[in-house]
């Protein structure tokens, strides 16, 4: 029996809230409804699997984009952006944060059902044209690198005394990227479309954010880093051995 999608609509009108959860559990979805930014972060933080988040831009205290921010950063969740506001701006912004789509309030369950939709389907066929997915049936696949190990099939990595290093679902995306690669150059626009299933923007610095914390967890010195090393104007290129 095929697993359901799993979605939490983040509003803080209960009726929005109800409408929506009551239209996409009629459609086979599981739903789960939240109120407000924090309680979409406590949902996050239970590591409750969650596959896709509707969210409201303007809600009292923490906004839907910085919510936005923090879920492409730190989860894998795909994200669709609704808001009454009709700015272009809005939209522009929660796009370059990383959204997947945007629909303005108040939103058309059905369009929004097709978006969801197009959005899955294309995260599936993302996920299994890689060579990393055609690999998951294969015996247990290590990568050694500097003092670290890499578990690609329990999402683990270990220092040279067993002990877990902890990482987030985002830094094992990228660090399995890397490690897939290696030796070869990887422009930002590459790691955020492989790793994340999004294109670079100018502005856009998530990605140096995040080498910059795998470096502080795998790297002997962060300043002089020997296994994540930065390609000046092209990118970086991860070495699993001198290089």
């Amino acid at each position: 029996m095929e697993k359901k999608i799993h979605i939490v609509v983040v509003d803080d009108e209960e009726d929005v809230r109800e409408t929506l959860k009551d239209y996409l559990d009629d459609r086979g979805f599981e739903v789960t409804v939240a109120k407000d930014a924090a309680e979409m972060r406590r949902l996050v933080e239970t590591a409750m699997p969650i596959d896709l988040a509707i969210l409201d831009i303007t809600m009292p205290g923490e906004d839907g984009l910085s919510l936005a921010r923090y879920l492409r950063d730190e989860t894998r969740i795909a994200i669709v952006m609704a808001t009454a506001s009709g700015a272009t701006t809005d939209r522009i912004v929660g796009l370059e944060l990383g959204a997947d789509d945007y629909l303005p309030k108040p939103v058309d369950p059905r369009e929004l059902l097709a978006r969801i939709k197009a959005i899955v389907r294309r995260r599936r066929e993302s996920v299994s044209a890689t060579p990393e997915a055609k690999a998951e049936a294969e015996p247990r696949r290590i990568v050694a690198f500097g003092t670290c190990r890499l578990d690609l099939d329990s999402h683990k990595l270990f220092d040279e005394d067993n002990q877990e290093i902890p990482l987030k679902a985002m830094e094992f995306d990228l660090l399995k990227l890397f490690a897939s690669r290696p030796n070869r150059v990887l422009n930002r626009d590459q790691l955020l479309e492989l790793a994340h299933n999004r294109s670079w923007h100018p502005l856009d610095r998530s990605i140096d954010i995040r080498i910059a914390r795998l470096r502080r967890k795998i790297e002997a010195d962060p300043g002089r880093p020997e296994v994540i090393k930065t390609v000046r104007g092209i990118g970086y290129v991860f070495c699993s051995q001198p290089c």
